[in-house]
C-alpha cells in the first residue's frame, strides 16, 4: 500500500479518534442508536465506478456511507473492497454531475453536498493527451486533468523544455482545423499513430505525473544554440527525461517542408470573421481539461497564445525558438497574418536557409562563440520589439532629449480627393510631431501638431519601388485619424519610424531602445532589397528547391515555378552567411514587424450598435475593427485602463479608461470569458522582470483572468 493511501488513513483515523474524545458524555446513546438499528437508517448506498487504467470496462462499485465520511474515507472503503494491490495514489473522485473534481479528501460528503444520486467516477487524475505542437510535431504524454490548465501546461512545457510556459496555451481547434479541402479524399481523417512523439516512458507508472524533462529551476543547462542539444556534462541528470530516449533535439529542429498540394490542403482563414473562428478554442486557464470535457487522449494545439516572448535565449531556449519559428512560418504561410509580396519573399528566402542549414549533415560543427555573441546581441534588440522586459530609463535624459527635423510629405485621406502628397517641414519631439510649411517657421505656430502615444504606426513600404511610408491611425474621441507620412530614402525612414514606433508606446528617442530600433529597420529593409545583378550560387537549372513550399498557396498561383524561385534566390543572398538560430530569430522579427503582429480576433457586439464589429486584441491595446472593410475605427491603450468585469448574466464585458471613456460588448465568436482571460492575461505578463528568476504569482494571474469580483 502506498505512502499515500497510508497518510489519508492516518488523517481519516485521527479525525474520528477526535471526534470520539471531544463528546464522551454521548457514547452510551450512542451504543443505544447502534443497538436501535438508528444507524443502519441514517446511512445509504452511494455507487461508484472505477476506472481501470489496464481494463477497457469500468465497474461498480457499490459502498454504504453516512453524509459525515469524509472523501478519504469513501476512497479507502473504495480500495479495499476493489481488493486490488496497485498504487492508487493518482485515483480521485470526480462528480459527474456537478463536472467537478472531489479532491478535498478532509471534507464530508454533506459538504461536498454529495447524496445517494451522485454518479462518482474514481479514476486516475493523470491521462494520456495528444498535443499538436505549432511545427505540426505531435507528442503524446501524460497529463494532469485535475489541475488547471494553467498549471497543466507547465508541466508540460517542463516536459518539452518550453521555457516561460505562461505564454502558451492549449487550444480545441474547430471541426474545420483538421478537414481537408478535397471532398473526393475519403481518408480525409489525419493520421493519429503516424508521426507521433510518444513521451510515455515505459517506466512510469499510470499515477505518476508528467516527467520534468530537460528543465530545471535550480540547475539551468547549457545548450548548443544550433542545434539545441544539452552539453554533454549536463547530459547525466538528464536521464530521467523521455526526450532523452529519442531525440531530444527533435523538437528543437524545423520540419522538412510540405508539398505545395499538402499546404494547399491546410485549412486557410479567409476573413477576419474566420480569423475569430480559430480563436474561439482557447481553453479556461482557471479550470481543470476534465472540467472543460477534454477526453483521454484527445488531440489539442499546443499553442503560444501571448504574443510578448520574454528573455528568448539561445543557449536554453532552442526548443522554445524553434517552435515560435514554426508558428509564426505557419501564420505566414496559411495567410493567418497579411503581408505583401515582397515580405513573402524573405520569409520564404529565411525559410528556405533553414531549411538547408537543418538538412546539412555539418551542423553540428557549426556552433561557433561568435555567432552566439551576435545572437544574443541580436536578442536583446528583439527583446525591445517585442517589450519583453520593462524599459530601461537610466539612460534617458530629461534635460536634452533627441529631436528630428526633416523635410517629408504629408497626406491626409479625405473623400472624394485622389491621394497628392504636400511637403511640409517636419519637427519630432517627445513623442509628437509638429509640421509647419516650411523650415523658417518652425518657431511659430504649426500647421497642426499630433500626439503619437497610444497610436498605430504602420510601415507602408515597397523597397524595389523606393516607396518608404509611414502610416499613422492616432485615436481621438470619435475614431481614429489617418495620417500618411513620405519619407525620400531608408536611412530617413529608419529614423522616423523608429521615433514613431518608441513614441506609440510613451518613449522618447533619448530612450536606450532607439538606435537598436532604427538599426532593426535597416536590417529588415536590406533583407527586401533586391539586387538582381547577384551572381546566384546555384543555378536555376539545379536548384535543390521546391519554391512553392516556401509561400502561401495564393502566392504560388501568381507566379510561374521559375519566376518564383529567382525571386527567392535574389532575396536569399541578403541572409545566406546567418546561422541556423540567427536566422530562425530573425523570421521571429520580420513576423512581428507586420502590421497584424500579435492580433487576436474576436467577433463582438458593441453595446449600442446595431452592426457586429471585430474586436483585435494585442499585448498593449485594443482595437475596433470594421468587421467588413477590416479598417480599424478605435483604439484603447491598455495604460489607460482603469478597471474591467463581466456581467456573467448577460455575458458582458465592460470595460472604463481614462478621460471617462467607457465601453461594453458581448462576444459572438467566443465565450466572453476567453476574452477577458485575453486581456487580463496580457496584463499579468507586463508585470514579469528579469529579477524574478522564473517563477510567477499564480494567484495574481487567476485574480486578473478568473473573472471573479
Amino acid at each position: 500500500m502506498s505512502h499515500h493511501l497510508l497518510d489519508k488513513i492516518n488523517f481519516v483515523e485521527d479525525l474520528l479518534a477526535q471526534s470520539v474524545a471531544s463528546q464522551p458524555q454521548k457514547r452510551p446513546s450512542f451504543a443505544i442508536m447502534l443497538a436501535s438499528g438508528d444507524f443502519a437508517s441514517a446511512s445509504w448506498e452511494l455507487v461508484v465506478r472505477v476506472d481501470h487504467p489496464n481494463e477497457e470496462e469500468q465497474t461498480d462499485v457499490t459502498l454504504r456511507v453516512s453524509g459525515d465520511l469524509h472523501i478519504g474515507g469513501v476512497m479507502l472503503k473504495l480500495v479495499d473492497q476493489i481488493n486490488i494491490a496497485q498504487d492508487w495514489s493518482d485515483f480521485a473522485l470526480w462528480w459527474e454531475q456537478k463536472n467537478c473534481w472531489l479532491l478535498k479528501t478532509h471534507w464530508t460528503l454533506d459538504k461536498c453536498g454529495v447524496q445517494a444520486d451522485a454518479k462518482l467516477l474514481f479514476t486516475p487524475q493523470h491521462k494520456m493527451l495528444r498535443l499538436r505542437l505549432p511545427n505540426g510535431k505531435t507528442v503524446r504524454l501524460r497529463v494532469s486533468f485535475s489541475a488547471v490548465v494553467f498549471k497543466a501546461v507547465g508541466d508540460i512545457c517542463k516536459a518539452l523544455n518550453i521555457r516561460r510556459s505562461e505564454e502558451l496555451s492549449l487550444l480545441k481547434p474547430s471541426g474545420d482545423y483538421f478537414k481537408k479541402k478535397k471532398k473526393k479524399d475519403k481518408n480525409n481523417k489525419e493520421p493519429v499513430i503516424e508521426d507521433v512523439l510518444n513521451l510515455e516512458s515505459s517506466s512510469t507508472s499510470s499515477g505518476s505525473p508528467v516527467s520534468p524533462g530537460l528543465y530545471s529551476k535550480t540547475m539551468t543547462p547549457t545548450y548548443d544554440p544550433i542545434n539545441g542539444t544539452p552539453a554533454s556534462s549536463t547530459m547525466t541528470w538528464f536521464s530521467d527525461s523521455p526526450l532523452t530516449e529519442q531525440n531530444c533535439n527533435i523538437l528543437a529542429f524545423s520540419q522538412p517542408p510540405q508539398s505545395p498540394e499538402a499546404l494547399a490542403d491546410r485549412y486557410q482563414p479567409r476573413t477576419l470573421i474566420d480569423k475569430a473562428k480559430l480563436n474561439a478554442g482557447w481553453l479556461d486557464s482557471s479550470r481543470s481539461l476534465m472540467e472543460q470535457g477534454i477526453q483521454e487522449d484527445e488531440r489539442l494545439l499546443l499553442r503560444f497564445k501571448y504574443y510578448t516572448f520574454f528573455d528568448l535565449n539561445p543557449k536554453y531556449d532552442a526548443v522554445r525558438i524553434n517552435q515560435l519559428y514554426e508558428q509564426a512560418r505557419w501564420a505566414v504561410l496559411l495567410e493567418e497574418i497579411d503581408c505583401t509580396e515582397e515580405e513573402m519573399m524573405i520569409f520564404a528566402a529565411l525559410q528556405y536557409h533553414i531549411s538547408k542549414l537543418s538538412l546539412s549533415a555539418d551542423i553540428q560543427d557549426c556552433a561557433h562563440e561568435s555567432e552566439v555573441d551576435e545572437v544574443e546581441a541580436a536578442l536583446s534588440n528583439l527583446e525591445v520589439t517585442l517589450e519583453g522586459g520593462k524599459a530601461d530609463t537610466t539612460l534617458e535624459d530629461i534635460t536634452d532629449i533627441p529631436k528630428l527635423a526633416d523635410n517629408l510629405k504629408l497626406f491626409r485621406p479625405k473623400k472624394l480627393i485622389l491621394k497628392a502628397f504636400k511637403q511640409y517641414w517636419f519637427v519630432f519631439k517627445d513623442t509628437s510631431i509638429a509640421y509647419f510649411k516650411n523650415k523658417e517657421l518652425e518657431h511659430g505656430e504649426p500647421v497642426e501638431k499630433l500626439n503619437l502615444r497610444g497610436c498605430e504606426v504602420v510601415p507602408d513600404v515597397n523597397v524595389a519601388g523606393r516607396k518608404f511610408g509611414i502610416k499613422l491611425l492616432i485615436p481621438v474621441a470619435d475614431g481614429m485619424n489617418e495620417v500618411y507620412l513620405r519619407c525620400e530614402h531608408e536611412n530617413q525612414y529608419a529614423r522616423w519610424m523608429a521615433a514613431c514606433i518608441l513614441a506609440s508606446k510613451g518613449k522618447t528617442m533619448a530612450d536606450s531602445s532607439y538606435q537598436p530600433e532604427v538599426l532593426n529597420i535597416l536590417s529588415f529593409l536590406r533583407m527586401k532589397n533586391r539586387n538582381s545583378s547577384v551572381h546566384m550560387a546555384s543555378s536555376l537549372e539545379n536548384m535543390d528547391m521546391n519554391p512553392e513550399c516556401f509561400v502561401s498557396p495564393r502566392c504560388a498561383k501568381k507566379h510561374k515555378s521559375k519566376q518564383l524561385a529567382t525571386r527567392i534566390l535574389e532575396a536569399h543572398q541578403n541572409v545566406a552567411q546567418m546561422s541556423l538560430v540567427e536566422a530562425k530569430l530573425r523570421f521571429i522579427q520580420a513576423w512581428q514587424s507586420l502590421p497584424e503582429f500579435g492580433l487576436t480576433y474576436y467577433l463582438v457586439r458593441f453595446r449600442g450598435s446595431k452592426k457586429d464589429d471585430i474586436l483585435g486584441i494585442s499585448y498593449n491595446r485594443l482595437i475596433r475593427i470594421d468587421a467588413i472593410t477590416g479598417i480599424p475605427i478605435t483604439t484603447w491603450r491598455f495604460t489607460n485602463m482603469k478597471q474591467w468585469n463581466v456581467n456573467w448574466e448577460i455575458r458582458q464585458v465592460a470595460i472604463e479608461f481614462d478621460q471617462n471613456v467607457s465601453i461594453a460588448f458581448t462576444c459572438l465568436s467566443a465565450d466572453c470569458k476567453i476574452v477577458h482571460e485575453y486581456i487580463g492575461g496580457y496584463i499579468f505578463l507586463s508585470t514579469r522582470s528579469k529579477d524574478q528568476n522564473e517563477t510567477l504569482d499564480e494567484d495574481l494571474f487567476h485574480k486578473l483572468t478568473g473573472g471573479q469580483d
